[in-house]
């Protein structure tokens, strides 16, 4: 019996940690080839390669691109390419989230933003769905704090870069669909990572779990098993959508 994924090559932006390699280990084990995509992690990236690899159902190969910059999201994809022969899947998941209110942010954290989590996905996107056939997924990461009415006031930049994303992901899911495409975006809630820990207080923490239906913060392992569903053939009728992962934390 083949796997899902089976043939199909993949890239995963921001793939070296927390979500992105949650994201990477189970395509795999789809059987995807998976790009894992880096920009400073080196050894962690080589490090689950050699993990995926060893397991035998899917590959993995690492790639350096830093992805704050459209040529280097462009030279990614044609990396690719020429490595793999094809590209049948790109995961969007690399992204910055800085804290400021209205009275802290200047024009450099708003270019940061703006051109991490908006400009540089769509043009990835643009330079790589002509490589893509019927069937290509593409899949962008929002967040739950668009719809969070509690969301906190210095996370200004973030959110509405990711209120952007949404409404690409509407227009394009018109646009590529009629090719076969499907474009959609996940939207995690607060998801046990490292980068979700880091710099909060263990209190803090447990603030977040208990405002959870579930009281625990979601895992990154979770949030990859829908990744997995919106990519593969079974998701063709799911477009154009904006998928909530949070557990039932904003509904």
């Amino acid at each position: 019996m083949s796997l899902p994924l089976a043939g199909k090559v993949a890239i995963v932006t921001g793939a070296s940690r927390g979500i992105g390699a949650s994201i990477a280990r189970k395509l795999a084990s789809d059987g995807a080839t998976v790009v894992i995509n880096y920009v400073s992690s080196t050894q962690a990236a080589a490090d689950l390669a050699k993990e995926i690899n060893e397991k035998g159902d899917g590959k993995a190969i690492t790639i350096k691109a830093d992805l704050s910059s459209v040529s280097e999201a462009k030279r990614l994809v044609d990396e690719t390419v020429a490595a793999l022969g094809q590209l049948d899947i790109l995961v969007l998941n690399a992204g910055v989230m800085d804290y400021g209110t209205l009275a802290a942010i200047d024009e450099a954290a708003y270019d940061k933003h703006y051109t991490t989590n908006v400009k540089v996905p769509l043009f990835m996107t643009q330079h790589a769905a002509p490589l893509l056939k019927e069937g290509g997924r593409i899949l962008f990461f929002s967040s739950s704090l668009t719809i969070n009415t509690a969301v906190p006031p210095n996370y200004v930049l973030y959110v509405s870069t990711k209120g952007a994303v949404e409404q690409i992901v509407r227009v394009l899911a018109k646009d590529l669909g009629t090719k076969g495409i499907t474009v959609n975006a996940i939207a995690p809630g607060p998801t046990d990572t490292d980068l979700f820990r880091n710099g909060k207080s263990q209190q803090l923490i447990q603030t977040f779990e208990g405002m959870h239906p579930m009281k625990r913060l979601g895992q990154t392992s979770e949030i990859a098993s829908v990744v997995s569903f919106l990519v593969s053939k079974e998701a063709t009728w799911v477009n154009g959508q904006t998928w909530f992962v949070n557990g039932g934390l904003n509904v």
